[in-house]
């Protein structure tokens, strides 16, 4: 036999099937053999890239690992930041957001991190350490708004806590249910997300807590209506836009001299701060309970006087203060005026043309109605404003001329008005009332005249947001100043102002610079509407 064939016969073809009887082919052997072609051996280079791949999986863990982490200190970080604010706003829902929004796109350095956060967020999901840039803007952003506020610090209430609890766990659970279903990446991602849209998050928990924490309420309504009605005190309820603590305070000095008053203190005026005063503060013997209202809208007021029905109702405003929530002024009316539904009295200040209206379908109704003015001297109760005093009228008649302190009650002469109204709808005597409107009190922060070290007369009117009350500052401030003297307005501007905000900043600004030497701008909130009056009053 040739070579060539004996050649041939020592090749074994191997075709991948077994014949009939063979042993089945090994597949674990032949799986790369496939169609007859040897498995390739692995070379040097291919050896390579798998240990190269074996390296990198640690590597991405780890990269994970850190962004999932700085995404949780992120969280905690702006969590106490947005907490505050929904601390401070009442815990309304929705509240977190609205102002996450209008910080985040109030400046162009703002909203270009904003950008770069959500960027970060969804990028991760790709690739995990983006995450990380959306953790720090979270964490740091927006500038102007601090994680220790310098006028509303955090107070860790059962409240807040319970909050921080919910926030905490709901940011836990979306966290946690990425990762058991997805692992680490998903995780991340989830995190990231949570981080950047933490304010919407915060805002579906307090809607969700909102029923809980109103049956936690209920308790302390029921206690504060059950003692209401065994000290059975006459209720003085003073609502409005703007000068409702002022009056409160007036209103409960005029009292005091002829019976024993309790009043809400500092602006306790929604249903868990009443039910505090009443419970805390309402002993028997207490003639007169004089309860500051606030509402955010339609219903709250009514909701209040069902606890604390008022003899006496007082209106002191109507004003585009939280227009943003009540969208017209003429909500604003309507929610206010349900403080006078079952009133044996209304006190209205009708220099108010809408509270004007208000006052004569009440009459209409026969309902009893005191009207007060800083200007019409036919009201029942008017008080003009003169240099360095007032002037007290009673249905055109004369009563008397008192000097008021500076900075106080001259600044608001219809708060005094209405704090009169109600005194001698309770039988004060004329002369004792004009006794005590000359040491009239100066609630904290509101028109608050003081003198520093320095000798610097100083106009604190911080608690103030509303344009009626920025151009008594202002009245105040010139008639602080020395003629000549220098004169400095410092203000963020006002705010919760709605469609009106910016032209009332423009405005004020304008005023303000008009009677100061120097207005300094605060915050960038109002900075383009107030700058841009300043601009206008130096053209």
């Amino acid at each position: 036999m040739s070579d060539l064939a004996r050649l041939g016969r020592a090749r074994r073809p191997d075709t991948g099937r077994s014949r009939r009887g063979d042993r089945a082919p090994d597949r674990l052997r032949c799986a790369g053999r496939a169609r007859g072609r040897r498995s390739p051996r692995p070379d040097a280079g291919s050896r390579s890239v798998a240990s190269c791949d074996r390296g990198a999986a640690p590597v991405s863990t780890a990269v994970s690992s850190v962004a999932l982490a700085a995404c949780v200190v992120a969280c905690v970080l702006a969590g106490l930041r947005w907490l505050r604010v929904a601390q401070r706003e009442h815990y309304l829902a929705g509240a977190a957001s609205r102002f996450a929004w209008r910080w985040w796109v109030g400046a162009p350095l703002d909203a270009s991190l904003a950008a770069v956060a959500v960027a970060g967020a969804l990028a991760s999901v790709a690739e995990p350490a983006t995450a990380c840039a959306t953790a720090v803007v979270a964490a740091v952003g927006p500038f102007g708004l601090g994680l220790r506020g310098r006028t509303s610090p955090l107070a860790w209430t059962r409240r807040l806590r319970t909050v921080a609890a919910a926030l905490g766990l709901a940011v836990a659970v979306v966290v946690g249910g990425a990762a058991a279903l997805g692992g680490l990446t998903p995780a991340v991602v989830a995190a990231a997300l949570s981080v950047a849209f933490l304010p919407p998050i915060l805002d579906v928990v307090l809607a969700l807590l909102a029923p809980l924490e109103e049956r936690v309420a209920a308790r302390f309504v029921q206690s504060a209506a059950e003692r209401v009605r065994r000290v059975a005190p006459t209720v003085v309820a003073i609502t409005g836009s703007y000068g409702k603590t002022t009056t409160k305070g007036y209103v409960a000095h005029l009292l005091a001299a002829s019976c024993t008053v309790v009043a809400s203190p500092r602006s306790f005026n929604n249903t868990a701060g009443l039910a505090r005063t009443v419970n805390e503060l309402l002993v028997p013997g207490t003639d007169v309970l004089v309860a500051e209202m606030g509402t955010y809208g339609v219903g709250e007021i009514a909701a209040l006087c069902a606890w604390l029905p008022p003899k006496i109702s007082v209106i002191t405003a109507i004003g585009p203060v939280h227009l943003e929530r009540f969208k017209s002024l003429d909500t604003t009316l309507l929610a206010k005026s349900e403080i006078t539904v079952h009133a044996e009295v209304s006190v209205l200040n009708v220099d108010d043309g809408r509270l004007a209206a208000l006052a004569r379908r009440l009459e209409d109704a026969g309902r009893t109605v005191v009207r007060c003015s800083a200007h019409d001297l036919g009201a029942d109760v008017a008080v003009l404003a003169e240099q360095g005093g007032a002037t007290l009228y009673r249905r055109g008649s004369l009563v008397g001329t008192v000097h008021l302190a500076e900075g106080g009650a001259v600044s608001a002469p219809s708060n005094v008005a209405c704090a009169l109204g109600v005194a001698f709808a309770l039988g004060v005597d004329e002369r004792v009332a004009l006794e005590r409107v000359a040491a009239l009190p100066v609630a904290a922060n509101r028109l608050e005249v003081s003198t520093s070290p320095s000798g610097v007369a100083v106009v604190d009117d911080t608690y103030n947001s509303n344009p009626a009350g920025a151009s008594l500052a202002l009245a105040a401030l010139t008639r602080a100043g020395h003629p000549g003297g220098r004169r400095v307005v410092v203000t963020p501007g006002m705010v919760e102002l709605g469609p009106m905000q910016f032209r009332e900043n423009e405005r004020f600004a304008t005023s303000a610079a008009s009677v100061a030497t120097d207005v300094v701008v605060i915050g960038r909130t109002n900075r383009r509407a107030l700058e841009r009056g300043l601009a206008a009053a130096r053209a």
